[in-house]
């Protein structure tokens, strides 16, 4: 009853809901911003999330489609925005990362000096007035209008980090402020003349909000601002001191500045009485607007109150076809490795094979349901985890089948559902320790990885947890169902139990002495582990952007391009040094240690015109500061994984068979590693993602093992122990064999069908697998023994013999 609800709760997210597309499939913008301490604001968790409500702002303002903003630790701010595929698109989208200041004027600069040292200011006719129309006075409205001087169009939009001047006193009405050079601005008007700024006297957190208004009565468009807390008084203030200036004068003016640029110098309108100002908490800005610039302006003003710095510490912009073609990929090779381990695994362990098929697919619905109602964003390398999963769920099935057929056909039990049941007795041990070390290599992806890599650790984790409901509920229920038919007890070589399989029964007729002398295998690993060391050393590691900061550019020409050529046009475009790369069906990338975003339009511009077309397929942009900390939490990642590995492993077995294990994880990081080295493959978040998965499969292998030689060690007391680990390694091989090829179909899938963004993580994952079988057996157990030899353990006292009769049908879990 169980899996059928499961099942049909599944079937029903799965046909009404769809999980969300992370940008890199759905194609989009997405900038990591970092919040810094000011002279008066600390950058933490609260200041972050009224930075994060100011850019939300903006982004809602300016009309982008869908976005999506969230904090990330105490500091850190992630912008994402679909369908912005330019860089610059995506910083106007953001807006000005400045803080809004408000700044009384003290006159026109003509010195041409520095703000450090302006000239006096002669006396300057300002242009002509644009006549305000004052709103009719109604209770609570404001009785007053100011105008903009020169109102031009463009008001600004790209904007950088900037620090906010401190506040200071608003001089008394009637009086000029008196210049202070250390704290005076000189920046240009609307139409270019310099201005003299005073020092800040409101900053953009007293602007409750802003918003562009058709005024019929006057027939245009105009500006209104609202204040909150003392802004409205100290606006007052400011327009009161301004009004009492000589008409005409530029000190009626009253600069707004964003990033260092005005983006407004309205004049004080004559209506506005001196000492008096203009109150209410609320004014306008009149001019000559057009809609579009009432609405930029008023975008602008709104947006501009950040409370701290803020700096783009990582920024990707995903073209969609990229996001398609992973799609599709992936899809087709989620189908391809899922039939072709279907037919393996139909052909290895027939019927009982069949019932893991339907529990597969089972699987594959639980965890696209679960990922789609969690509301998880399914990434890049989240599918890549996802469809790798679908392979690793086979294996608690392969041992379930494997225990299985040694009890039907050794003779322990006698008939089909006693088998079966036997069967999932004997495998839950492994099954519980081999998921939980895979828990663990999630979860520390999901912590202490970056960016997009943190999907797969969701998925992973999604993919784990489904696993185990697959096998130990649906595939139990389907195959008890199934062993209880009569016809199939009267034909039990249908079931694909009643016989071994042909790798077990080779080993069985030749009984091979494999652990008879365990210190050979150690000096294999160590040849091969010093092969991949010297690779390291002699070729070296090539980090990618995510461990070295600095952009990527890869871009589809319309044309073959010649690498050649596109270097030289990227040369061209002022990047001489840039490593030009031939990438996938002939992508160019272009990497660099520094390029802006103007720069790297510039190199798309170039290899456009050199491949008569070309299409942006991404473009990666990461701070150095970002870089050294995902190389540290990468190191810190491994470290703890192995950590972690050691003290589960020691805890459920004993200190030697953790120690043997970490030494195999050793080894099938250093290999991976170094072959990537020899073949000049890059190390990047995708590459952290493959390693910890091979960390966490190798650690699941090497917990079969061992759980058997722990189970061959009670029921052999006496015998020696590398004897033992021998029969264990003998009994665990075919299931070792039956698991890697299942998860390998999925793999080499992947690897031929992925294309360049998935083929490096399926290389990876295919070569740890690979290696892990061999470590797990031919490492983790030499290893063991060895230190057996030296700290030598009594063996595990014998388990209390069960009583009850398998055929007893109360025996076993009820489900």
């Amino acid at each position: 009853m169980t899996a059928v609800l499961v099942l049909v709760g599944s079937g029903f997210v799965t046909l009404t809901a769809s999980p969300h597309l992370g940008l890199d499939l759905e194609g989009g913008a997405q900038i990591v911003l970092e919040t810094q301490d000011t002279d008066t604001v600390e950058a933490n968790a609260e200041s972050t999330d009224r930075a994060l409500e100011v850019l939300r702002r903006r982004v809602d303002a300016l009309g982008v489609s869908e976005p999506s903003l969230s904090r990330s630790g105490d500091r850190r701010i992630i912008v994402e925005l679909p369908g912005v595929s330019d860089p610059r698109e995506a910083a106007e989208a953001l807006g000005q990362t400045a803080q809004l200041t408000v700044h009384p004027v003290l006159g026109y600069d003509t010195s041409g000096l520095t703000p450090e040292t302006p000239a006096e200011t002669p006396p300057a006719t300002p242009p002509a007035e644009t006549p305000a129309a004052t709103p009719p006075a109604t209770e609570g409205s404001v009785g007053g209008a100011i105008e903009p001087e020169a109102q031009t169009g463009d008001t600004g939009t790209d904007v950088v980090a900037g620090s906010t001047p401190a506040p200071s006193q608003t001089p008394a009405p009637g009086e000029t402020p008196a210049p202070d050079a250390g704290d005076q601005l000189v920046l240009p008007d609307e139409s270019g003349q310099p201005l003299i700024l005073a020092p800040t006297a409101m900053t953009g957190e007293e602007i409750n909000g802003a918003d562009a208004i058709y005024d019929v009565q006057r027939g245009g468009w105009l500006v209104t601002l609202d204040f909150t807390g003392s802004g409205g008084d100290t606006w007052a203030q400011l327009t009161s001191d301004a009004a009492c200036q000589p008409d005409g004068d530029p000190t009626r003016r009253i600069a707004i500045v964003l990033d260092e640029t005005v983006i407004s110098s309205p004049n004080v309108t004559t209506s506005v009485q001196c000492g008096v100002g203009i109150r209410g908490g609320q004014t306008e800005i009149t001019g000559d607007f057009d809609e579009d610039e009432a609405k930029d302006l008023a975008a602008l003003v709104e947006g501009g109150a950040l409370p701290v710095d803020v700096t783009t510490v990582e920024q990707r912009v995903v073209g969609p076809t990229l996001g398609e073609a992973a799609i599709e990929a992936s899809a087709w090779a989620a189908i391809i490795g899922m039939a072709a381990t279907a037919i393996f695994i139909g052909v290895a362990y027939r019927l009982v094979g069949l019932m893991a098929i339907l529990a597969l697919v089972g699987y594959a619905g639980l965890s696209y349901a679960a990922l789609t109602a969690l509301g998880a964003t399914l990434t890049l390398p989240g599918l890549a985890g996802f469809v790798l999963a679908i392979g690793m769920a086979v294996d608690a099935n392969v041992l379930i089948f494997e225990r299985a057929r040694e009890e039907y056909v050794d003779g322990k039990t006698k008939s089909l559902r006693g088998a079966i049941q036997s069967g999932f007795k004997n495998a839950l041990s492994a099954i519980a320790d081999s998921n939980v070390t895979t828990l663990l290599a999630a979860a520390l992806l999901f912590f202490l990885a970056s960016g997009p890599v943190r999907g797969f650790g969701v998925t992973l984790t999604i993919g784990v947890l489904a696993s185990l409901l697959s096998a130990l509920v649906l595939s139990r229920v389907l195959c008890e169902w199934l062993v209880d038919r009569r016809w199939l007890n009267r034909h039990p070589d249908a079931s694909g139990l009643a016989h071994h399989g042909r790798v077990r029964l080779w080993l069985r007729r030749r009984n091979p002495q494999l652990m008879a002398r365990p210190a050979r295998w150690l000096l294999i690993s160590a040849v091969a582990v010093a092969l991949a060391f010297s690779g390291i050393l002699v070729r070296g590691l090539e980090y990618g952007i995510e461990f070295t900061g600095g952009r990527l550019i890869e871009v589809s020409p319309t044309e073959t391009v010649d690498v050649d050529d596109a270097r030289t046009a990227v040369a061209d475009a002022g990047f001489p040094t840039a490593v030009v790369q031939e990438s996938g069906d002939d992508d160019i990338t272009v990497r660099a240690s520094d390029m802006s975003d103007d720069d790297a339009a510039a190199v798309i511009a170039a290899l456009d015109e050199a491949g008569g077309g070309a299409e942006l397929v991404r473009d990666e942009l990461i701070g150095p500061s970002l870089g050294d900390e995902l190389q540290r939490n990468a190191l810190i990642a491994l470290g703890v994984a192995l950590a972690a590995q050691l003290a589960y492993l020691a805890i459920r077995f004993r200190w030697t068979f953790g120690t043997g294990a970490v030494v195999a994880l050793f080894q099938n990081v250093v290999i991976t590693v170094g072959i990537f080295a020899w073949i000049g493959k890059p190390l990047d978040g995708m590459f952290l993602a493959a390693l910890l998965t091979i960390i966490g499969y190798s650690v699941n292998d090497t917990v079969v093992v061992f759980d058997r030689v722990r189970e061959t060690w009670t029921r052999k007391d006496g015998e020696r122990f590398r004897e033992v680990a021998n029969t264990a390694i003998l009994n665990t091989l075919p299931r070792s064999v039956n698991t890697g090829a299942s998860t390998l179909f999925i793999l080499i899938a992947l690897l031929i069908l992925g294309g360049d963004s998935l083929s490096d993580f399926a290389l990876a994952l295919v070569l740890g697998i690979i290696v892990g079988t061999y470590s797990s057996n031919f490492t983790a157990v030499p290893l063991t023994i060895l230190l057996e030899d030296k700290k030598p353990a009594p063996p595990p006292a014998p388990k209390k013999a069960d009583k009850r009769s398998r055929e007893d049908p109360n025996y076993g879990a009820v489900v």
